[in-house]
């Protein structure tokens, strides 16, 4: 006789009243620890510290041993609650109102934490000894920099034999409805630096100056209307947004001896670091063929792209998903980034959780009925994952 499943309602109201603001623990992780190890999961509490960076608790917990290894990724870790006075019920509070859990984390994701662990822990309670494990690798810096959590945390499981077979990331996917989107990967991320120098000098005199502003214009006007790619089945069409043009001079008679212009570009797989410092660098050249002038360029890698090819471990959890919403959900790699960027490196990863209509709002909350219904999706797929041959 199958035991009466978790709510997972008291379970995300003790996490969000766990004042975790990006670095701090409050107190979240050892309520998920203790949890957890009642149930027979051995957890390891991590912290990790870097010269300049803060120092971040982790928390990784496993049940069983062996393949098949499935792990959950996330974050109890929030953005601060911005104007108190805003909020119609207090953001660490957890107050339930209207059918809504309302809190700073509900959706981002202590709520998908609390649907995740309940599943687990029925699991576990149910199917008694199985052949495999089920681990949790949850971080206090997903929000932050992202130094001293999951990339650390990964690192220390590939050394203690903890890597898994594969991976679920909690982040809030679906965009109106439960069960709309899986994200399947993520868009690259790479931002430049262009400066180009020249010689101040007086606006009724420009013969006298060289104005540097042309150039960058030039240089600007032609990666702004550059087509990267098309796009594939997968990703949309790589793009290039300009996020500043500077230069420094606030009088109208004077050319300015500088001018430096930053953008970012979010490309597909299809593209690398080195390729589009490369292709950067080519556009500079022609420019300065055509225009003259000194140029300097820095380029700040942030995440890479990646994908996990449809296959057998993304048909089970659409399956899972459709089965216990009616909905069949859409494949996508939009939006910015996630630690799923970190875990890609180990094992096949996708994300998996509620919907996103207000990550980081005032007034941040997730309906009961979708919580509930989110712990229903994790169990489908974790009974579904240790039932099969992946």
């Amino acid at each position: 006789m199958k035991n009466t499943p978790t709510d997972p309602v008291p379970l995300l109201q003790d996490l969000i009243r766990c004042k975790s603001v990006t670095p701090a623990e409050g107190g979240a992780l050892t309520y998920l620890e203790n949890l957890l190890s009642t149930h027979g999961f051995v957890c390891q509490r991590l912290i990790f510290r870097e010269a300049g960076t803060p120092d971040v608790e982790n928390l990784f917990a496993r049940i069983g041993s062996g393949s098949p290894h499935l792990c959950f990724a996330g974050h109890t870790d929030v953005v601060p609650e911005g104007i108190v006075e805003s909020w119609t019920h207090q953001p660490f509070a957890a107050e339930i109102a209207d059918g809504f859990v309302y809190g700073r984390g509900a959706t981002d994701m202590k709520g998908s934490v609390a649907a995740f662990a309940g599943a687990a822990i029925d699991f576990v309670r149910n199917a008694g000894k199985f052949k495999g494990s089920i681990s949790f690798l949850i971080t206090g810096d997903e929000e932050g920099p992202a130094i001293n959590g999951t990339v650390k945390v990964l690192q220390w499981m590939a050394e203690n034999g903890h890597i898994p077979d594969h991976c679920i990331v909690g982040e809030p996917s679906c965009v109106e409805t439960l069960g709309d989107t899986i994200k399947i990967g993520r868009r690259g991320s790479l931002s430049f630096t262009v400066t180009v120098e020249g010689k101040q000098g007086h606006a009724a005199y420009p013969h006298k100056a060289d104005n540097p502003i042309p150039k960058l214009a030039r240089f600007v006007d032609r990666i702004a209307h550059a087509t990267l790619d098309e796009g594939n089945d997968h990703f949309d069409p790589s793009t290039l947004a300009v996020t500043t043009f500077d230069v420094g001079n606030p009088a109208g008679n004077v050319i300015p001896s500088r001018a430096t212009v930053k953008f970012n570009i979010r490309f597909s797989p299809v593209h690398s670091f080195a390729s589009l410092k490369t292709w950067v660098d080519e556009q500079i050249a022609v420019t300065r063929q055509e225009m003259g002038g000194t140029w300097t360029v820095s380029a700040t890698e942030g995440a890479d792209a990646f994908i996990t090819e449809p296959g057998r471990f993304v048909g089970l959890v659409q399956d899972a998903v459709e089965h216990e919403t009616g909905v069949l959900p859409k494949l996508s790699t939009s939006g910015g980034t996630s630690d799923a960027r970190f875990v890609k490196d180990y094992c096949p990863v996708l994300e998996f959780g509620p919907t996103n209509a207000t990550i980081h709002q005032t007034d941040e909350r997730i309906s009961i009925d979708e919580l509930r219904a989110t712990q229903a999706i994790y169990a489908r797929i974790i009974a579904d994952y240790f039932s099969a041959e992946l």
